[in-house]
């Protein structure tokens, strides 16, 4: 199968679970077991020397806890509304080879706002009942009174160039904050909307250094893991060579172009301004500019919006051609099933299936 094809059967798949999920309510029951769960956000994307730190940190502080790593997701788009390199699948295999106890499937982040995945998250982190959540986070000078603050319960938010203290109003730091510490702030303000108690639930571990996100890119595009094998486990390797000889990867190049295309030049316009992350002003453009011809021309179109990321949601929102009230609903019902991508083995999943307070579980492998 052709990596396009996959693609094109991924959102095609995915796009029906998140209808699906959107009219499910959650259910609940009673805890039967008081192990530990760690429960981390990460993408993988691929899983790297920083990753496994991380979850090594954890596993250690934690040595009988089950290690919970929450990996979007449905249409296989990023924050960023980038497309992964690698399928939820062989990331959640990944982690499971390098010590990850479960995998669960988190949201489609691709067609969301940064605050709606956030929220989501923090659902998730509460639906799993965790115990802990290690989160990396980057060291400078007045940022540990950040941390401080949250480690004891009390949500923190980012403001436009400050970061506030929700409950005293004060104001913590002045300026902006790289992407890994805006995840920790924006958390905490998730887990404060939804009444999760997260007091002493952090656990902050410092970032190391020796990661290229760029360098990695490039390595697995031209095939050439030697250039990145301080970065790389040897597992993580494995399973993107394996991935590439099956024609999976790398995926972060693929879009359904045909897709959009058709969307963009064919829909009524009173359905693209429904569809997710479609602004006012994106949508005069397409009115005005259509019909297009190729993907350059649409991204000419999208306006620049208050995030980089922006045009790169947007495609993915008309890749996906979810409406805004399904996302909305879905958001209001997350999660309604916990998905689980991959496991170490029985007794864990078994012991896993005990302690969390949610019923409804769907193994997908």
């Amino acid at each position: 199968m052709l990596r396009k094809d996959l693609v094109k059967n991924f959102l095609r798949k995915d796009r029906k679970q998140i209808l699906d999920d959107s009219q499910l309510r959650p259910l609940k029951g009673m805890v039967k077991s008081d192990i530990k769960i760690i429960a981390d956000f990460t993408e993988y994307n691929p899983l790297h020397i920083g990753h496994l730190h991380c979850m090594n940190e954890a596993k250690n502080a934690v040595p009988d806890g089950i290690f919970t790593a929450i990996v979007p997701g449905p249409l296989e788009r990023s924050g960023r509304g980038v497309p992964y390199i690698m399928t939820r699948y062989a990331r959640a295999q990944a982690a499971v080879d390098l010590g990850a106890d479960i995998v669960v499937e988190g949201p489609p982040m691709g067609i969301m706002g940064s605050g709606q995945y956030s929220l989501c998250l923090a659902k998730m982190f509460q639906a799993l009942d965790a115990d802990f959540i290690p989160r990396g986070y980057k060291s400078f000078t007045g940022f540990e009174v950040i941390l401080t603050r949250i480690q004891e319960g009390y949500a923190v938010a980012p403001k436009p160039y400050r970061i506030v203290d929700l409950e005293s109003k004060q104001v913590l730091l002045k300026g902006k904050l790289d992407e890994d510490n805006y995840v920790i702030v924006s958390f905490s303000k998730s887990m404060n909307k939804i009444g999760f108690d997260f007091k002493d639930k952090f656990m902050f571990i410092e970032r190391i250094e020796g990661v290229s996100g760029t360098k990695i890119r490039e390595a697995v595009q031209s095939s050439n893991f030697e250039s990145v094998e301080e970065m790389l486990p040897r597992e993580t390797i494995k399973i993107l060579e394996e991935e590439m000889r099956e024609e999976r990867a790398p995926l972060d190049q693929v879009r359904d172009i045909e897709g959009i295309l058709t969307r963009v030049n064919e829909a009524h316009i009173l359905d693209l301004k429904s569809l997710a992350l479609i602004d006012e002003r994106t949508l005069q453009l397409f009115q005005e500019n259509r019909p297009f011809h190729n993907l350059d021309e649409i991204i000419k179109s999208i306006s620049r919006g208050f995030s980089r990321h922006h045009k790169n949601r947007v495609l993915s929102s008309l890749e996906a051609g979810i409406f805004k009230d399904v996302v909305h609903r879905y958001i209001e019902n997350y999660p309604q099933t916990i998905r689980i991508l991959n496991y170490k083995n029985k007794d864990i999943l078994n012991e896993f299936k005990k302690r969390i307070p949610h019923r409804r579980l769907e193994i997908c492998q």
